[in-house]
């Protein structure tokens, strides 16, 4: 009889150790500039203010980015527009002061300030988006380059820990 009692539990916790699994494919929304938004750079700031912003971050496939600004815009634009600081006809034109751009693909993404005269003065940015790493593999501990892949491990790890306390804590439980 006091096994029957222990089953809903025991469905809960195998659910939940089952779902440890996803917790590798967390999004992440990144605020362009932090506290200072999407804004042009004082003189001392220099002109790679935000290329230095994103070298900090490491964004991923499903991320995204959120940018806050007033009297400006932002443009999504190709390598050879960011270069020249202009777009007639960028990817993307958004002037509404809360823009989030969703990393979609992996690759470089170009994003220039539309108020002339800004990009010139340092507001644009390069953002490097990698790849989520397959799972199709026939060696999931090896990357593409054939060395072991420690952020996977680490996740695997932390996720046998993890299932490992939960079943020592629900055994002591279930043990009274």
């Amino acid at each position: 009889m006091a096994s029957i009692s222990k089953a809903p539990l025991l469905i809960v916790l195998v659910l939940l150790l089952f779902s440890l699994h996803f917790f590798n494919v967390i999004s992440v929304e990144f605020l362009v500039g932090e506290e200072h938004g999407w804004a042009l750079p004082s003189s001392k700031e220099g002109d790679q203010r935000y290329n230095e912003w994103a070298s900090k971050h490491r964004f991923k496939v499903g991320d995204t980015i959120h940018f806050k600004y007033q009297k400006d815009s932002i443009m999504v634009v190709t390598e050879e527009e960011y270069n020249k600081c202009h777009s007639s006809h960028p990817i993307l034109f958004s002037n509404n002061g809360d823009t989030i751009v969703s990393l979609d693909r992996p690759g470089l993404f170009f994003f220039i300030s539309g108020v002339t005269g800004h990009c010139e003065r340092g507001q644009k940015m390069i953002i490097k988006v990698l790849e989520l790493p397959s799972h199709n593999s026939t060696d999931p501990s090896k990357n593409s380059s054939g060395s072991a892949d420690s952020s996977s491990g680490v996740h695997e790890m932390a996720a046998l820990t993890v299932g490992l306390f939960i079943f020592s804590f629900f055994g002591a439980v279930l043990s009274f």
